[in-house]
């Protein structure tokens, strides 16, 4: 029987919106070039997900930037990553693209959660991708009002 997709659900700190989390991929995947390592963005995470055969068959991560979700991207792989204290963590190697989604409320939480496919958030229409983004505070009380 065919695993149902999940999905990852992760604040994006540091970032005001999806402008700032292109930016920063941009400057580390430079950077990642310059030593002669792949180019493609890891989101290192203490915790390697269990159902890792479930978000291996169509999953995405979901970012939340201001307690709004607004973007996902699509994750290729898992990878092992020892860091410098020789603490095992998850690698999340995720698709280069980033995807707008509807803007959709999210109360803080710490790390990442799972996400359903039948509760992620829609991905952005065609004709409504060039729009300029309103500001997530907004965006979050629009969406908690009922207006996408």
């Amino acid at each position: 029987m065919p695993t149902e997709p999940v999905n990852l659900i992760k604040l994006c700190v540091g970032a005001e919106g999806i402008d700032d989390l292109l930016d920063w991929q941009k400057r580390l995947r430079a950077i990642r070039t310059a030593r002669g390592e792949p180019p493609e963005h890891r989101h290192i995470t203490r915790m390697w997900p269990k159902r890792e055969a479930e978000l291996l068959t169509g999953g995405s991560l979901y970012w939340v930037f201001k307690g709004v979700v607004l973007a996902r991207q699509r994750v290729l792989r898992l990878e092992e990553v020892i860091g410098e204290d020789g603490i095992r963590r998850c690698g999340i190697v995720l698709h280069d693209d980033v995807i707008k989604t509807e803007a959709v409320p999210r109360r803080p939480f710490q790390g990442w959660r799972y996400l359903s496919m039948t509760d992620a958030p829609a991905d952005l229409s065609a004709d409504r991708l060039n729009e300029t983004a309103l500001p997530p505070e907004l965006a979050s009380a629009l969406a908690a009002l009922g207006v996408r």
